[in-house]
């Protein structure tokens, strides 16, 4: 497959939403198509290395990038010619090369409840399901909801399936989900509404970890199955 090579860009279609007077969400959902994931990537990495002084946090998200800041030390308007500045001479250089992660995952039993209810909306069976899953590659578009909750793009569209009509209160850590045209992984016990197919002994968030997050924005990710005895044995949580 061939590389895309670097390019500078020269207009980016984008609006800045205030967020109270503490923060602004530069919103990129005009970009179109896949530019917009590349775009947010190296916008995030560019304001990390050299954002102005009183940028407090820095959020990206499948859309958009938020930056958070102290208006003791820094204006909105400050902040708005930085942003302007920096999409107009943004350089977007392709992402680096790395293997896909593994994520092990239990399907079915006790572990995927919903397991059975997807292959019925589909009207196929569970084993075809479990196929389909650990074919697709999934890219992790942003992390949110939850600390570490990855939100994975690549779910193949004869798995895409509607998300509860009544959400769990709670979900156990590890859970591995189907939630409308996305896949995801539960780092820790929650309220969720998403359909349940399997649970990762992965711990997906810890934060004794230098990185406590395992999974960041652009990676990607293969499931593989296991057995319940696998899940059983090998579970990072505690």
């Amino acid at each position: 497959m061939r590389r895309r090579s670097a390019y500078c860009a020269t207009v980016w279609p984008h609006s800045l939403v205030p967020l109270g007077d503490r923060a602004v969400t530069i919103d990129l959902s005009a970009v179109a198509g896949d530019a917009t994931r590349d775009l947010i990537r190296c916008l995030d990495a560019h304001v990390r290395d050299a954002c102005p002084a009183g940028v407090t946090a820095i959020v990206p998200a499948i859309q958009s990038l938020t930056l958070h800041y102290e208006p003791t030390l820094l204006t909105f308007v400050s902040l708005e010619n930085y942003i302007r500045a920096t999409l107009a001479t943004l350089r977007i250089v392709p992402a680096p090369t790395r293997a896909p992660i593994e994520i092990p995952v239990c399907y079915g039993h006790d572990v995927g409840p919903d397991l059975d209810v997807v292959a019925s909306t589909h009207r196929t069976s569970t084993a075809a399901i479990i196929e389909a899953h650990t074919a697709g590659l999934y890219t992790v578009a942003m992390i949110g909801f939850l600390p570490g909750f990855p939100y994975l793009e690549g779910l193949a569209t004869a798995l895409h399936t509607p998300r509860r009509a009544a959400p769990r209160t709670g979900v156990p850590a590890g859970s591995v989900g189907i939630g409308g045209q996305s896949t995801g992984i539960y780092p820790c016990r929650s309220p969720g509404g998403w359909q349940l197919i399997g649970r990762t002994p992965r711990a997906l968030f810890d934060p004794n970890r230098p990185s406590p997050s395992l999974l960041a924005p652009g990676d990607q990710i293969r499931f593989v199955a296991i057995s319940a005895e696998e899940l059983h044995d090998t579970t990072e949580y505690a």
